[in-house]
C-alpha cells in the first residue's frame, strides 16, 4: 500500500461514518417522561442534597469513578513532536479508546492550549471534580516532571503520566524476567540508559526501587554520556550522573548487562553489541523504529534476550500492559494517588503472569505452539485475557497496604469475577483471530472479485497480512477496480472462461467427472461447470491449487452452497455439514449454531452439529460452554421438538463426557447464570457462563442471529461451515466488507488447523 493510500485510509477512518472515535452513550432508561423526571429535574436533586451533605456519595450516584481524564498539552506527541493541542486530539481520543476496550474505563480526552506549567496545573485542579482519575499524555519534558510531581500532592484522586511510567513498569517487569533468564542480580548488572527524556527517568527510577545500583548505571542524552562533572544539569540528569569519564555509548556499552534504549532508531551497532558481557539484556524502545533491528541484534548475539515497541517481534514493551489495568485497580478501591508500592505491585504481577501457563486462546492468537517464558517471552501478551483479572487486584491491594485506598475489596473471588465480565475480556475476539491468520498467512479465493466490495476485502485482507489473495473473474473487469482501488499489488487472478485457463479447466473437469459420474454428471457437463468461479474456486481448494475459499457476496445462498457440496463434500465420518455464526456481544462472544443448513435436525444431527459446534469453539480458542435450546427446560415438555433436544444430550453425554454441555434448557436460563443457578443447580452448567447455543431448528437459529446483528449492532462472523473436507465458507448475500475480511481470517484459520492436523496425523 502507497503511503498516500495509507494516509487517505487514516483520515477516511478518523471522519467516517461520523468524527472521531469515542462517543457518550447513556446508562439509564430514557424512555419515558418518568424517566426524564428522575434523569434530571426533578428528580436529579435528591442524589444532588446527598452529595452535598457527604461528597463521598459522588460515587454512588454519578460515574465519577469510572471516568479518567486524557489530559495533555501536545507538546511531545509521539514521532510527532509539539504539534499544539488540537492536533493532538486524535491520540488522546485512542487512549480513550484503550482505556475502554482493555479495562471498560470511560477515558474523556481534553487539550489544554497552554505551555505554562502552573496554568496547566491550575486548570487540572478546577476541573479535577469531574474525575475519579488523571491520565497525563505527551507532555514534554522537564514540564512533565513538575506537572505531575505537583498534582500528585495536590489532588486526592490518582494520577500518572502514563509516558514516564507505563513505559517504566512494563519494561520493569520485562528485565526482572530477563535477568531472571541471564541468571543476572539487578543489584550486580552495569545498565546503560539511552535516552533522558521523561520514559527514560522513569525507567531508570523504578529499575533503582527494584534494587539496580546508581553507580551501575549511565545514562546518556543527545550529547553522549550525562557526566557528574557536566555543567547546567537538571535535577533529574543529576539524578543519574555519571562518575566515571566516559563520553560515547559505544564506551558506555563495553562489559555492560542491559542496554535500555528510549531514544532514536539505529545508534546501536552490530559491534557495540559484540561488547556487551555474555547474555545481553538489550530493550530497544524507540519507535516506529528501535535503536537496532531485531533481526541484525539477533543474528549478531545469538545469546541475546531482547524486546523492542514493535508487535511483529517478541516481547513487545506495550504500554496497554498496564495503564489501563492500573487506572483500573486504583479507581476499583478509590485510590487517592498511584504511589510507588502500586507501581511495583503491577510490576511483579506481570513478571509473574509471564510465568504461568499461557491460555491456548492466547497460543493461537499469536499463531504459537506454546508460548513459555523464556527468551522469547518474558512479557505477556497484549490480548492476554488474564491481564484484567492479575493486574486490577495486585494493584488494588497495594492500594489498601500502603494506606490510600478509601474503598477497601473484602471479596476478592467476586472482585475478580467482576473484572472478568468487563468488556477488557470480551472485546477482543476480532484482534486475536486477525493476529492468528497474519501469523501463517493462507491462499484464499475470491470467487466473486469482479465485484468492487469482494475487491475491497481481498485488497485489505493482502494489506493487512491476513491471506494472499487469488481473484476469480474477468481480468480486465478485476484490473479496472485493482485501479480505482489502488489495489497494485501484484496477485494471481484467473478467469476460468479464458483461453489461458483452458489447460487447468480441462484438469479439473475431468477429476469432477470422475467422482460425479455416476451422480448424472456428463464430461460436457462437468466441464461447463469448471466454467463457472465457484465450481473452479472449490476445484482449486480440493486439489491443493489454493488453500481455501470464500463466495457468496452477490449471490442466493443456496446456489453457491450447491457447487461446494458437489465438489468438497463432507468430511469423513460427518453425515451432516453445518454452519454456526460468532456474534460478538456486550456479554462477550457467543457461537450460535446451526444457523443456515439443516432445517429441521434429529436428535443424533443435533448431538453431531454440538460436536462439530464444539470442535470450532477450540480451534478459535474458546472453552465452549453448551446449551441445548428449547422452549422447555430439563423434561417440563413431552413434545417431540423437546424430547429430540434431550435425546441429543443424552447422546453427548455418553459419548462426548468431557463438553460442557447440557439442555433442554430455555434462552433465558442459558444465558443468565444466577437464575440458572437457582432453579437448576443440577445442571452441568451449573456457575459456568454458556458462551456456545445450540438452536433446535434452522428457524430458531436464522432469525436469533439476525434479530442480534440487527437490533443490537452486534458484529456477525459468519456462516462458518462445519464437517466439510476443506476450507471453504460461504458469505451471507450482500456482505459488507468487514464481514467479508472477518470471513477471510475465518477461512485463513481453519486452514491452518488443518494443516496442523495433517502433520500431526504424519507424525510431523
Amino acid at each position: 500500500m502507497s503511503e498516500e493510500k495509507k494516509r487517505r485510509e487514516a483520515l477516511i477512518y478518523h471522519a467516517k461514518p461520523q468524527p472521531g472515535k469515542i462517543k457518550v452513550v447513556p446508562t439509564k432508561p430514557y424512555a419515558t417522561q418518568r424517566d426524564l423526571a428522575l434523569a434530571y429535574s426533578p428528580g436529579v436533586a435528591e442524589p444532588c442534597l446527598e452529595i452535598e451533605k457527604d461528597p463521598e456519595k459522588v460515587y454512588k450516584y454519578t460515574a465519577k469513578g469510572n471516568i479518567v481524564a486524557i489530559i495533555s498539552n501536545g507538546t511531545a506527541v509521539l514521532g510527532l513532536g509539539d504539534i499544539g493541542p488540537e492536533a493532538s486530539k486524535p491520540v488522546m481520543e485512542g487512549k480513550s479508546l484503550l482505556f475502554k476496550i482493555f479495562a471498560d474505563i470511560d477515558g474523556i480526552d481534553i487539550e489544554l492550549d497552554t505551555k505554562d506549567v502552573d496554568k496547566f496545573i491550575e486548570t487540572v485542579k478546577i476541573i479535577s471534580p469531574t474525575f475519579g482519575g488523571i491520565n497525563l499524555e505527551d507532555i514534554k519534558a522537564p514540564e512533565a516532571f513538575e506537572i505531575e510531581r505537583r498534582l500528585k500532592e495536590e489532588l486526592d484522586i490518582p494520577v500518572m503520566h502514563d509516558d514516564q511510567h507505563g513505559t517504566a513498569i512494563i519494561s520493569a517487569a520485562a528485565l526482572l524476567n530477563a535477568l531472571e533468564i541471564a541468571d543476572k542480580k539487578i543489584d550486580e548488572v552495569q545498565i546503560v540508559v539511552s535516552g533522558a527524556g521523561a520514559a527514560a527517568i522513569s525507567c531508570t527510577r523504578l529499575y533503582k526501587a527494584f534494587g539496580a545500583l546508581a553507580e551501575n548505571i549511565v545514562m546518556l542524552d543527545s550529547k553522549g554520556v550525562i557526566r557528574a562533572d557536566a555543567e547546567n544539569l537538571s535535577p533529574e540528569k543529576s539524578e543519574f550522573a555519571s562518575q566515571r569519564k566516559i563520553d560515547t555509548l559505544e564506551e558506555a556499552l563495553r562489559g555492560a548487562d542491559v542496554f535500555i534504549g528510549l531514544s532514536i532508531a539505529n545508534i546501536l551497532s552490530p559491534e557495540m553489541l559484540k561488547s556487551m558481557a555474555k547474555d545481553p539484556i538489550v530493550f530497544a524502545m524507540a519507535n516506529p523504529n528501535p535503536e537496532i533491528d531485531y533481526e541484525l541484534a539477533c543474528d549478531t548475539r545469538h545469546d541475546i534476550i531482547m524486546a523492542t515497541g514493535r508487535s511483529d517481534h517478541p516481547n513487545q514493551v506495550n504500554n496497554v500492559l498496564g495503564f489501563p489495568f492500573i487506572f483500573r485497580g486504583a479507581l476499583d478501591v478509590r485510590a487517592t494517588k498511584i504511589n510507588e508500592e502500586m507501581k511495583m505491585a503491577a510490576v511483579k504481577a506481570l513478571s509473574n503472569l509471564t510465568k504461568q501457563p499461557v491460555p491456548e486462546q492466547v497460543n493461537i492468537a499469536y499463531g504459537e505452539t506454546r508460548l513459555t517464558f523464556g527468551r522469547d517471552y518474558i512479557i505477556p501478551k497484549p490480548f492476554d485475557p488474564r491481564l484484567i483479572a492479575e493486574i486490577p487486584p495486585a494493584v488494588a491491594k497495594a492500594a489498601m497496604e500502603s494506606g490510600v485506598a478509601k474503598a477497601p475489596i473484602e471479596d476478592w473471588n467476586r472482585y475478580r469475577e467482576e473484572l472478568l465480565k468487563r468488556s477488557g475480556d470480551d472485546n477482543k475476539v476480532m484482534r486475536l483471530l486477525m493476529n492468528r491468520a497474519k501469523s501463517n498467512p493462507k491462499r484464499i479465493v475470491f470467487a466473486e472479485a469482479n465485484h468492487l466490495d469482494v475487491l475491497k476485502a481481498a485488497q485489505i485482507a493482502y494489506e493487512e497480512g491476513i491471506a494472499i489473495p487469488i481473484l476469480l473473474g474477468n481480468r480486465e473487469i478485476i484490473d479496472s477496480l485493482k485501479k480505482e482501488l489502488e489495489f497494485d499489488a501484484e496477485v494471481m487472478i484467473i478467469d476460468p472462461k479464458s483461453e489461458e485457463s483452458e489447460e487447468k479447466r480441462l484438469e479439473y473437469a475431468n477429476k469432477f467427472f470422475e467422482v460425479r459420474k455416476r451422480s448424472g454428471i456428463t464430461m460436457y457437463g462437468a466441464a461447463t461447470k469448471m466454467r463457472e468461479r465457484n465450481y473452479y474456486g472449490a476445484m482449486m481448494v480440493l486439489q491443493g491449487d489454493a488453500d481455501g475459499m470464500i463466495s457468496g457476496h452477490s449471490r442466493a445462498y443456496a446456489n453457491v452452497v450447491r457447487p461446494i457440496f458437489e465438489v468438497i463434500g463432507r468430511a469423513n465420518n460427518v453425515s451432516k455439514a453445518a454452519t454456526a455464526h460468532i456474534m460478538i456481544t456486550e456479554r462477550g462472544p457467543l457461537i450460535l449454531a446451526d444457523t443456515s443448513i439443516n432445517i429441521d435436525p434429529n436428535a443424533e444431527e443435533l448431538a453431531e452439529i454440538s460436536s462439530m459446534t464444539a470442535n470450532l469453539g477450540m480451534a478459535f480458542g474458546f472453552d465452549p460452554v453448551m446449551a441445548l435450546l428449547s422452549y422447555s427446560n430439563f423434561g417440563s415438555s413431552a413434545h417431540p421438538h423437546a424430547t429430540k433436544v434431550r435425546d441429543a444430550i443424552k447422546m453427548l453425554h455418553s459419548s462426548h463426557p468431557e463438553l460442557v454441555v447440557d439442555g433442554e434448557i430455555q434462552t433465558d436460563f442459558a444465558l443468565n447464570k444466577s437464575l440458572r443457578q437457582t432453579q437448576f443447580p443440577f445442571s452441568n452448567l451449573a456457575g459456568k457462563k454458556v458462551n456456545t447455543l445450540i438452536f433446535p431448528n434452522l428457524e430458531a437459529a436464522n432469525i436469533t442471529y439476525k434479530l442480534l446483528k440487527e437490533l443490537h449492532a452486534a458484529e456477525s462472523i459468519g456462516p462458518i461451515m462445519l464437517g466439510l473436507r476443506k476450507a471453504v465458507h460461504v458469505l451471507q448475500l450482500g456482505a459488507s466488507v468487514e464481514e467479508m475480511v472477518n470471513m477471510t481470517a475465518v477461512a485463513v484459520i481453519d486452514a491452518q488447523e488443518r494443516e496442523k492436523r495433517k502433520k500431526v496425523k504424519m507424525g510431523q
